[in-house]
This record gives structure tokens, sequence and C-alpha cells, in this order.
């Protein structure tokens, strides 16, 4: 006989993207938001990006818990921001970068480099 199913902790945009995802979850993350570009059924999405139900509403909740609006219209889901506004709110796994590859990427003028400059120095200070 099966025991008691325990609840699972809520899910958080931490676990969703920031510091759990990994770079198979983030194609099919990205594949996802570029396919709700237009308007289309959740069988259609499904069959597309080979997941079953049960994957796509995880990853439908991931992507809301990151704050990108998805609606259900006419039983079509469809993306509210643009897909790349949507994909500028989706997190990067972690690269794997060296000390070295890091303060060389963050010697750039934009504010990505400076976000990373901070981020270096908060480490090293």
């Amino acid at each position: 006989m099966a025991g008691k199913r325990r609840p699972s902790a809520p899910r958080s945009a931490a676990s969703a993207g920031r510091g759990g995802l990994t770079g198979e979850r983030l194609v099919r993350l990205y594949r996802l938001l570029r396919l709700l570009g237009t308007p289309q059924k959740r069988e259609t999405l499904t069959r597309r990006l080979r997941i079953d139900v049960r994957g796509f509403y995880r990853d439908l909740e991931s992507l809301r818990s990151l704050g990108i609006q998805v609606t259900l219209d006419k039983a079509r889901y469809r993306l509210e921001p643009s897909p790349n506004d949507a994909l500028a709110r989706l997190p990067f796994p972690d690269p794997q970068l060296t000390c070295g590859e890091a303060l060389a990427l963050a010697k750039g003028r934009t504010a990505a480099h400076r976000k990373l400059k901070r981020q270096i120095e908060s480490l090293t200070a």
C-alpha cells in the first residue's frame, strides 16, 4: 500500500529560477516562451515541447513565479509581454566561470557588466 504523499514546499522565484535553473530547464522554458509568442492550445504546446501536462503546468508556474505573465483566452495560452521582454526575466544558469573570466567580463560599460562587477566586489571585499 502506498503511503501518503507529502506536500512539496511551495516554489518561489528562487527555486524556479535564480538558484535552481538547469541548462535543460532553461532550454525548455526558452522554447515555451518562444512558442507562447503566438497563442496556442495546451495540447499543441505539450506536443511541440515533448512534455506531459504536469510538466507543462510546472513550467507555466515557473514562468509566472518569475513575473512572466501567461494568460489563457479561448483555450489558448499566450504571453502578455513580448517574447523578448519575457526572456529578459528568465534567469541564466551558472556558467561556471573562473574568477579570471568573470573579471574579464566585468570590464564592459553596460548595466550587465556593472552588475557582474558589483557581484565580484561583494564576494571579494
